[in-house]
């Protein structure tokens, strides 16, 4: 059996960011970024459920874990471009956002500027909310510590 890396694209990795992003947040930084770019709306937002599935172990047998609810959504630029997104939960909003942002990203002319302005300070917010979490959940780690019994 071969290991198999999964290769992230630059696509992936700001889908991943924008799925995660408050929408507050995300309108903010594209309204700062963009202004109020003109789009259609060509499918959704709607919200539905999907099957997850896990891995035994990570590679193991696969199993259903059980169902999470997903709102998705897909947009068009007046430019042609099309923006597509899947977040978590019931967010009609920040699944239009998520997608709108998207559909941005993949203009050339826009995307290094959209990737500082509003990629860069997203993923920032939220790696340090992980440290932030990561330190919490660190101060409760307790640590056992097995004592052998020594025989003569």
């Amino acid at each position: 059996m071969t290991d198999r890396v999964p290769v992230e694209t630059s696509r992936q990795r700001w889908m991943a960011i924008l799925a995660r992003a408050p929408a507050e947040r995300l309108e903010a930084l594209l309204i700062e970024a963009e202004g109020a770019p003109e789009y259609t709306v060509l499918r959704g937002p709607e919200s539905g459920l999907v099957m997850v599935r896990g891995r035994a172990g990570g590679g193991g047998a696969p199993f259903n874990v059980g169902e999470m609810t997903v709102t998705r959504c897909t947009v068009r630029l007046d430019s042609g471009l099309v923006g597509h997104a899947y977040i978590a939960g019931r967010e009609p909003r920040r699944a239009e956002l998520a997608a709108l942002a998207d559909a941005l990203m993949q203009d050339p002319e826009r995307m290094e500027r959209l990737e500082a302005q509003v990629i860069t300070p997203l993923q920032a917010s939220q790696a340090a909310r992980r440290a932030e979490r990561a330190g919490k959940a660190a101060a409760t780690r307790v640590q056992f510590f097995a004592m052998q019994t020594m025989r003569t």
